[in-house]
């Protein structure tokens, strides 16, 4: 850094004094923020932090750039201070006063250039810069290293604190989970406690040893700190540890209500049981009744789910909630599928027993008409009610033979409804005619 250096014309004693003023009142200005740089928190914290990464790199920039923004103010205050010394010897200054006073107001001084940032240790080449030069070129130093100091104190301000709450919620969740059985290498779940508590000690020592490496910048803010911390790795951790205390709780609910989830399973696969035992009992009478039937089979009990049953009774009866809680939901499933499938094999193999119940109720019910009509000494109708009677309270009962039989006396007995009644015939048969 040099002397100034002559710089116009000389100016006058009402310039000079204006100049003085203007310059003494921005170096007030540029004196109160550079202190407020020195005394923040967050530069205290980068100076006694042991940093890495992208932070070590760019704080050791931001020290000599606050370093040079010092020295470039010592000399501002120095060439400032030596302006007014020399304005103050005479109330009318000389002309050579007033030439001295125009090098030193408007003059340039040799100030080294800036160190551009990941140069390491470059030839610094001086600048010429006048006063008002200075203070811009100051300005942007200041912004630049403030941006750094601000970003900083911005994520370990957000970060760490969070990360503690988190790993707090973390113990809570590990002494819940062991409470109920779910350990490291015997649930998903423990295994996933254990990965969330590695990332978050891991998470917690990068952000304090790399903040900035958690910073992410406003996109087109020029103001200084304009960003914020970046939250992706520490909510992603959330999320995990969120998932995990509702498995948990899960597994606690299993804990309270599982005599009474092991007593609904027990009714519904008994339900099933007995469902089954009845559609065995009924194919055995489908096969005597009806003849030329096609009767599905009916399987077994449901032996595999018992044992699954007795399997779940025994982790209840150990405490083993972790390995009771899905099993639970597994065989709650396929009870439902059971006793369902079971349903289905009653309603199946019935299904030739309720087609004979059905063409019973037709006959009887075109017979109760024709006897209503006065029709019923009918001798077509008659033999024609005898045959399919016959058919159809025989044993074994062939359904193709009962349902023409039936179909035969229906259509007789339409013939007779028609000249006797009109449309008096029964409300299920008067839209076929």
């Amino acid at each position: 850094m040099g002397p100034p250096r002559p710089a116009g014309p000389a100016m006058s004693r009402e310039e000079a004094d204006r100049e003085l003023s203007r310059l003494h009142t921005e170096r007030e200005t540029v004196e109160s923020t550079l202190q407020a740089l020195q005394e923040h928190a967050g530069r205290r914290l980068l100076e006694g932090a042991d940093l890495t990464g992208v932070t070590a790199r760019r704080w050791a920039h931001a020290e000599g750039t606050i370093t040079r923004l010092w020295a470039c103010f010592d000399l501002y205050t120095d060439t400032l201070r030596a302006a007014r010394e020399l304005r103050s010897r005479h109330r009318w200054p000389t002309r050579d006063d007033l030439t001295e006073l125009t090098a030193l107001l408007r003059g340039t001084l040799t100030v080294p250039a800036e160190q551009p940032a990941d140069t390491g240790e470059a030839e610094e080449t001086p600048e010429e810069l006048t006063l008002p030069q200075l203070v811009r070129r100051m300005n942007a130093w200041y912004a630049r290293a403030l941006d750094v100091v601000v970003a900083a104190d911005a994520v370990w301000s957000a970060l760490p604190a969070r990360i503690d709450l988190l790993a707090e919620e973390l113990g809570r969740v590990r002494s819940l989970a062991r409470s109920v059985g779910v350990r490291p290498g015997e649930h998903p779940s423990g295994d996933d406690l254990e990965e969330i508590t590695g990332e978050l000690t891991a998470l917690r020592a990068e952000v304090l040893r790399d903040p900035l490496a958690f910073w992410r910048p406003a996109g087109g803010s020029s103001a200084p700190g304009g960003g914020r911390p970046d939250t992706t790795r520490y909510d992603t951790a959330a999320r995990a540890l969120e998932d995990v205390r509702r498995d948990i709780d899960a597994v606690l609910t299993v804990r309270q209500d599982a005599e009474q989830r092991l007593m609904r399973l027990r009714d519904m696969l008994s339900r099933a049981d007995r469902t089954l035992a009845e559609a065995r009992t009924a194919r055995v009478e489908v096969l005597a009744r009806i003849a030329a039937s096609e009767v599905p089979a009916v399987s077994g009990p449901p032996t595999a789910l018992q044992e699954q049953l007795s399997r779940a009774a025994e982790y209840r009866r150990y405490a083993q909630w972790s390995r009771l809680s899905p099993l639970l939901e597994r065989l709650e499933e396929q009870a439902e599928d059971e006793l369902d499938r079971a349903r289905e094999s009653l309603a199946a193999v019935t299904a030739p027993l309720a087609v004979r119940a059905e063409l019973r109720g037709r006959l009887d019910a075109y017979r109760a008409e024709v006897t209503r009509c006065g029709a019923a000494q009918d001798r077509l109708l008659v033999e024609r009610y005898d045959a399919a009677r016959r058919i159809l309270w025989s044993a074994p009962c062939d359904l193709g033979a009962a349902e023409n039989a039936v179909r035969r006396y229906v259509e007789a007995a339409r013939e007779v409804f028609v000249p006797r009644q009109g449309d008096t015939a029964p409300a299920e048969h008067r839209g076929e005619r």
